[in-house]
């Protein structure tokens, strides 16, 4: 199979996975369903030997990946409602613990308790574990399970079981950290360009591009899960921060020489599975990376990223009193040159709005510029009421540790960029002896380190 071959053949199944996200589900008939319900018990019961096991949970998760998501939502349902713990086993074990304390029958009492506590639920999905791909079908589930929780709240029973044995399974101990290169299986390959998040892998020689000698990827994978990577961070060796992605990705710029780097720029941050959602593997793998990078390239000084603000348009829109203090009479001044001639002009509506005709303007890209990176500053720095940032990828950066470092005018000039931050980006520092004070200090305080710079930007 030729590489464009393979590349279309990872469009396709993006393409196929959205529509049957999108089907209409429907409810599978009461005869499949009490068919499902009979094999579920035998899973609850534990019955014959590891065999059976195996095969019976085969059996299982072969029928489950057959339904359709109405099918999928019922099995789930059934399994959250009929095999939790018997409420009358619990009561009898606790009246019995409470009776036994202090006593030399406390310990043999409180093991009996949290034995009728043990749901059998856990029994159920445990019993994946025994198959090939086993876990992987647990993780798929639990994505499943996320999807209905908005309209099935009785599903969270099953959701914080099925996470917290996620947990343990996927704890970073556990994990492999692996460079993903041009010669790695074309499998993984072809599962970067399905999972690349931030920006989209366009073309066979845009991820050759990402891979070539003066990038590195990695990623964390699970034993059992081989060839799934759970996250990835794709990385550039240059000598200095950088502050254009679009110049970051361009496949046409000459190879930069790895012996002259002093900085790593983190540029693309993905979480591959929707199942280990809360499960954070991003601060060991960032840590991890810093250790191989410095190993292979002792002239590395600097470690930073180079991030979207993708809430921020959204969130300016919701409050855009944000902009209109940000404006001083100065600005009132340029704009009105630029042909923006109050706060009600439809022009700075349609800026709000994300749309971003706005830049084909140079007198108003220009008149905009500071204002914007002061909205960009206060939304880093103040938004959210619990006195973390509102911005999710803010909030992943500042909890691992790092810096609120450089604001970027015209960062990200794709449409995707302007509707979502105006073209801004941000570059967030990863100073290796202020990372563990940065973060206990955001952790415990909500304190964020940023620069002087984006400081006085922040100021009103």
């Amino acid at each position: 199979m030729s590489a464009t071959d393979l590349f279309s053949r990872g469009l396709s199944r993006m393409r196929e996975m959205v529509a049957n996200a999108t089907a209409k589900p429907r409810e599978p008939s009461e005869k499949i369903l009490e068919r499902i319900r009979q094999q579920l018990h035998e899973c609850a019961e534990g019955r014959g030997g590891e065999i059976s096991t195996r095969q019976r949970a085969a059996r299982l998760a072969e029928t489950y990946l057959g339904l359709d998501d109405g099918g999928r939502r019922a099995v789930l349902r059934m399994i959250a409602l009929e095999f939790g713990p018997d409420p009358a086993q619990v009561a009898t074990a606790h009246k019995a613990y409470q009776a036994a304390v202090g006593s030399e029958r406390q310990w043999d009492a409180e093991a009996q308790l949290r034995a009728a506590m043990r749901s059998r639920r856990i029994r159920i999905l445990t019993q994946f574990n025994a198959i090939p791909q086993g876990v992987k079908f647990l993780v798929d589930l639990r994505a499943d399970l996320l999807r209905y929780l908005p309209e099935e709240p009785l599903l969270k029973p099953l959701d914080r079981e099925l996470e917290a044995r996620l947990t343990a399974w996927f704890d970073v101990g556990f994990l492999e950290l692996t460079r993903i290169t041009w010669h790695s299986p074309a499998v993984l390959l072809e599962k970067l360009v399905e999972y690349e998040a931030v920006h989209e892998i366009r073309s066979w020689n845009d991820l050759k591009n990402r891979l070539d000698t003066d990038r590195r990827c990695y990623a964390f994978f699970h034993p059992r899960m081989p060839l799934e990577p759970l996250i990835f961070v794709e990385v550039a060796l240059l000598e200095q921060l950088a502050d254009n992605v679009q110049q970051l990705l361009d496949e046409h710029a000459p190879v930069q020489d790895t012996r002259r780097a002093d900085t790593a720029i983190f540029y693309s941050i993905s979480n591959t599975q929707a199942g280990l959602r809360g499960i954070s593997f991003g601060n060991f793998l960032l840590k991890r990376v810093v250790e191989d990078l410095q190993r292979d390239f002792p002239k590395l000084k600097c470690f930073a990223t180079l991030s979207p603000l993708p809430g921020l348009v959204r969130w300016a829109g919701r409050h855009p009193e944000e902009l209109a203090s940000a404006l001083t009479p100065a600005d009132w001044k340029k704009l009105a040159a630029a042909g923006v001639e109050g706060p009600d002009s439809p022009r700075l509506g349609a800026l709000l709005e994300g749309k971003a005709e706005w830049q084909d303007d140079p007198a108003l890209a220009r008149a905009l510029k500071e204002p914007l990176l002061r909205v960009a500053a206060h939304y880093l720095l103040h938004t959210a009421g619990d006195s973390r940032p509102v911005d999710p990828v803010a909030r992943f950066h500042l909890g691992n540790g790092a810096r609120v470092e450089r604001l970027n005018w015209m960062a990200d000039s794709s449409a995707k960029g302007l509707a979502q931050s105006w073209g801004l980006m941000v570059n967030y520092l990863y100073a290796p002896d202020r990372i563990e004070s940065n973060l206990e200090a955001y952790a415990s305080e909500g304190r964020i380190d940023a620069s002087p710079a984006v400081r006085r930007q922040a100021r009103r």
